[in-house]
């Protein structure tokens, strides 16, 4: 950007962590959460495995939509999916589109980060875990119609060689 004057704009200097690893029931909308400080690893996804088997109703099978992160692939999450009796959909690459929580995400993004400076480490944490906590109050109405099951088919397709 070319201007006359010189414009600062403030920005954090040091670099914290939040991370917010959640899971959304497709048909509820319930929400549960695993947060941390520091790194994700296949511990914070066991860890969301067992929060959501806990809430399972008897006889209801679980299926959890992931991506093809490494943390969520290994050895120790597939072997205590297959203890808590969930079946893991891993999606293909480069199709966040499929899975829910991505939209989620999103929105979060666009609510608490976009265009906004939290001068500590503490209210940006606040506004993103009060975003997060408000799913089925204030931002219901707009997350019902994007949290929707409607994916968009092609039912009569032909491939074309050139």
């Amino acid at each position: 950007l070319w201007s006359f004057t010189r414009i600062f704009i403030k920005a954090p200097s040091a670099r914290q962590r939040f991370n917010v690893l959640g899971a959304i029931n497709d048909i509820s909308k319930e929400l549960v959460l695993v947060t941390n400080t520091g790194y994700i690893t296949s511990i914070q996804i066991c860890d969301l495995l067992v929060k959501i088997a806990i809430r399972r109703t008897q006889g209801v099978p679980i299926t959890i939509v992931l991506d093809n992160a490494r943390y969520q692939r290994c050895k120790l999450v597939i072997a205590k999916a297959e203890e808590l009796g969930i079946e893991l959909l891993f999606l293909p690459p480069y199709s966040p589109n499929l899975n829910l929580i991505e939209r989620l995400w999103k929105f979060v993004k666009k609510e608490v980060l976009y265009g906004k400076y939290y001068d500590r480490f503490d209210k940006f944490q606040a506004a993103i875990t009060d975003c997060l906590s408000q799913t089925e109050t204030k931002h219901k109405k707009a997350l019902d119609s994007l949290l929707t099951l409607n994916f968009q088919t092609f039912a009569d397709t032909k491939a074309i060689t050139l």
